[in-house]
This record gives structure tokens, sequence and C-alpha cells, in this order.
């Protein structure tokens, strides 16, 4: 698959289609591989993605007084 920028929706769809290939167990062992990395690579990309998002909302939530105290 090309590399462009995926939505985080876009990522998990792509992620969702290659564990589904993976666990029918028929393709050649080399496309496995390829398909085991770019997974592997959209799992990272999801990660940074859900932290950036997390890390938005605390802002947010900081900057509008509304964060709790739940230390």
């Amino acid at each position: 698959m090309a590399k462009t920028k995926m939505t985080f929706e876009e990522s998990m769809s792509r992620l969702e289609e290659i564990v589904s290939q993976l666990e029918q167990n028929e393709k050649p062992l080399d496309e496995t591989i390829t398909l085991f990395e770019e997974g592997l690579q959209l799992v990272k990309s999801c990660d940074e993605k859900l932290k950036n998002y997390e890390k938005q909302i605390d802002d947010l939530m900081k900057n509008n007084g509304s964060e709790t105290d739940a230390d």
C-alpha cells in the first residue's frame, strides 16, 4: 500500500484487512511478511495518533479549566 497520510479510521480499517488476510494463512511467506510489516507500521501510526489526540484533549481541558483532580 502506498505510504500516504491516512486518517486513524482508514489506518484501523486497513489493519483489520491485514489481520483478516493473515488469519486466512493463504498468502505466500514473502507476502505474509510484507503484510505483517505493514500492520506493525499501522499499529505504530495509530498509537502515535491516539497519544496525540489524548494530549490535545488534555490541553483543551486544561485551557478551559475543566480538568478535575484525578491524581
